[in-house]
């Protein structure tokens, strides 16, 4: 984690802060190494050390990690924030711009030094992954093919969309994942004109084109899949449609590559879904960033200004949705390479009639 610390630190200048405070849950597991930490405690990140200010819960869990003079055991956190702050005589203390206004509010009173909301400090830092956390990822979406292939063995007209969604999750947590990042998605007939509904208790049926996106956490990363099979022959149009959600998305992935611009990746596969006459259609962005939470930088949109990196995993996922009769996308996780890009969820995209 010491070098995680230390790649912040040395944006100190070129953000011209001389302390930043952390509170955000990804960001705290980032950089102390300890999950589900949101509101019970900040990190405060100085140019020469560090001071982790929490309750006596995780005191044990953080002795060995710092000194009894950088880990503060309390339940004043802002409170302790400001006495350092005063006694370290800091200039300027950044903050994530997430920070509830509440304890802005505390810290604008209160602390001596300038304040300055900034977004997206420690995020950038991990849009690139280190060599762990690449087989962390590439091991949660080899589960996650695995539980593609579980639920397309066991799914059958009969059965409802909440059915799926639990077995799915059972069959997950027992080959180790400790739990979904965010409510699986299952979705059939109309309903998967629904890009984000939810598994709900209706009764999947022959001929309908069903969608399951899920993700799961193991150990800390998650993986982000989508696939759309069909419980039957499906529907004429729908079935010309997956071919095109297909074709757009591989067309994407080939140009995944270190220094693409996510807006030009998105207009790829936009443009193709457009020309076919789908254009309306497709509504949201064509993916994201994932790693320790399940939306991270970078986006993958109509309007996104970044630019890939080697050693970060982005997702791709097009859809298009037709209110009242159906819909489709399909996800893929992929690391970006140095020289262009892999699937690391490798299970098949050809349409499936079970």
């Amino acid at each position: 984690m010491s070098s995680r610390i230390e790649r912040l630190q040395a944006r100190f200048d070129q953000l011209k802060i001389d302390a930043f405070l952390v509170s955000s849950n990804g960001n705290l597991h980032y950089l102390t190494g300890m999950t589900d930490m949101a509101g019970d405690g900040y990190l405060l990140v100085l140019s020469q050390s560090v001071y982790l200010i929490t309750d006596a819960r995780y005191q044990t869990a953080f002795s060995s990690q710092y000194d009894p003079e950088h880990l503060i055991i309390t339940r004043d956190y802002l409170g302790a924030v400001s006495e350092i702050i005063a006694k370290r005589q800091v200039g300027v203390m950044g903050f994530e711009d997430e920070l509830p206004y509440q304890a802005y509010s505390y810290l604008d009173e209160y602390l001596v030094s300038d304040l300055v909301a900034l977004p997206n400090v420690v995020e950038q830092i991990r849009v690139v992954k280190e060599p762990d956390e690449l087989n962390k990822l590439r091991a949660t979406a080899k589960l996650a093919d695995r539980g593609f292939e579980y639920v397309t063995s066991i799914v059958r007209p009969g059965l409802r969309e909440i059915d799926v969604s639990n077995l799915l999750d059972a069959f997950m947590r027992t080959h180790g994942a400790s739990g979904p990042s965010f409510t699986t998605i299952v979705l059939g007939g109309a309903r998967a004109a629904l890009p984000h509904g939810t598994a709900s208790s209706a009764l999947l049926t022959a001929g309908q084109l069903v969608t399951l996106d899920f993700g799961y956490f193991l150990n800390g990363y998650t993986s982000d899949m989508t696939r759309t099979f069909a419980l039957g022959e499906p529907d004429a149009k729908l079935k010309a449609a997956y071919q095109v959600v297909k074709t757009a998305q591989q067309a994407v992935i080939e140009q995944v590559k270190p220094g693409a611009l996510g807006a030009e990746l998105d207009a790829i596969g936009r443009r193709i879904i457009t020309d076919a006459g789908y254009g309306d259609a497709f509504n949201h962005g064509m993916g994201h960033g994932i790693g320790l939470e399940i939306h991270e930088d970078p986006l993958i949109s109509t309007r996104s200004q970044e630019r890939l990196v080697s050693d970060s995993v982005v997702t791709v996922e097009p859809g298009v949705y037709f209110p009242g009769l159906g819909g489709m996308r399909i996800e893929d996780d992929v690391l970006v390479t140095k020289t262009g890009q892999t699937r690391l969820t490798t299970a098949t995209r050809d349409l499936l009639i079970l």
